[in-house]
């Protein structure tokens, strides 16, 4: 591995970044990217390499390969977490339960869960205020 540091330029401008790697752009080889850094240690850059690149890369680089993290383990830590009579009564509390439609209960449920797993979670107290 190159333990030498590299000049890293990043420009970010809303959902786009122009990278640039010892002032070469590598913009358009790059689907996403991960800057770190930890007290007392250089910054750490993570670069996820575009699937449709066909251009070559030359040069040297600290590189660490990014894979996307597995969801699985943070998804089962949420739903253990979750209290099933909490959600019981949230979900059948809800505006949207009786559309009619198959599995209804099911799909608020679910619709509850991906609002808590945004953060978007209000508790309601007995008189319908948000706590």
């Amino acid at each position: 591995m190159d333990d030498e540091l590299h000049q890293v330029r990043i420009s970010a401008s809303h959902a786009t970044a122009t990278l640039a790697l010892d002032g070469r752009d590598i913009s358009k080889q790059v689907r996403g990217y991960q800057l770190s850094q930890a007290a007392g240690a250089p910054p750490v850059l993570v670069l996820q390499m575009s699937q449709l690149v066909k251009d070559d890369f030359e040069g040297l680089a600290r590189v660490v390969i990014g894979d996307p993290p597995d969801p699985g383990p943070a998804a089962a830590a949420f739903l253990a977490a979750i209290d099933a009579g909490e959600l019981e009564r949230q979900v059948l509390a809800r505006h949207d339960l009786m559309d009619g439609g198959p599995n209804e209960l099911t799909r608020a449920m679910l619709r509850l869960l991906q609002e808590w797993a945004r953060g978007e979670w209000k508790r309601e107290v007995a008189d319908g205020v948000p706590q």
